[in-house]
């Protein structure tokens, strides 16, 4: 099996850990070796990065700056290793999140995000995104009863609304998530997900994710 980099995103209460960890299970259970893992985080140092980013208080730019400090970090010493001996990488959020919750939701300018992303992440993107898409409005209902909020999860419902819409921006600037093009990546589930696992080689040997296969209905979201 090739080596792929999947990444879930969605606003706080979206869902994506609860559905993260059953399509670890899955592939794991069809023998694929998985590194799941996540952002801001994924090493100690991004993990000590991510603290400061959810607890302190700082203006925009410091933020994105930790953010991609955090990336590089987990890109060097996590992703990529876990590419290069052909693993299957599950991460929740990537570079989409800073987008929308710094980009959307905080104001940052594109411009500077985009030339964040190249410097520090070159040409790599996620191979898949696959994209919780909820309201903003049902999101506050389930972290509400879910946990103490972080300093962005104490936001606003019109920050949510916000990081919605970049979210949707952002899909909609990149529909070919697999960067061959042999895959429709953004997938919008609500409650329940159905989510293609296996991937095959056919024909002339190219790789792609059989639509048909290796489907399983999963639970409906609880949480973040």
């Amino acid at each position: 099996m090739t080596a792929r980099f999947i990444t879930f995103e969605g606003i706080d209460g979206a869902g994506k850990s609860t559905h993260i960890t059953a399509v670890a299970e899955r592939l794991r259970c069809a023998g694929t070796n998985v590194v799941s893992t996540r952002e801001p985080g994924g090493t100690p140092l991004a993990e000590r990065l991510r603290e400061l980013v959810l607890h302190e208080p700082m203006d925009t730019l410091t933020e994105c700056l930790l953010v991609f400090a955090a990336r590089r970090d987990h890109l060097q010493r996590v992703i990529e290793p876990a590419l290069a001996r052909g693993d299957t990488v599950l991460c929740d959020r990537f570079t989409d999140a800073t987008f929308a919750y710094q980009g959307g939701g905080h104001g940052a300018p594109w411009a500077t995000l985009e030339a964040l992303e190249t410097m520090v992440q070159g040409e790599l993107q996620p191979d898949l995104t696959l994209w919780f898409d909820l309201p903003a409005s049902v999101a506050a209902q389930r972290r509400a009863q879910a946990r103490m909020a972080d300093r962005f999860e104490a936001k606003d419902l019109a920050f949510f609304e916000r990081v919605r819409s970049a979210y949707a921006s952002r899909a909609a600037s990149s529909p070919d998530r697999n960067r061959s093009g042999r895959c429709a990546p953004w997938r919008r589930w609500a409650t329940t997900v159905q989510i293609p696992l296996q991937f095959s080689k056919e024909g002339s040997g190219s790789d792609r994710i059989q639509p048909a296969a290796c489907r399983r209905r999963f639970p409906k979201n609880r949480g973040p």
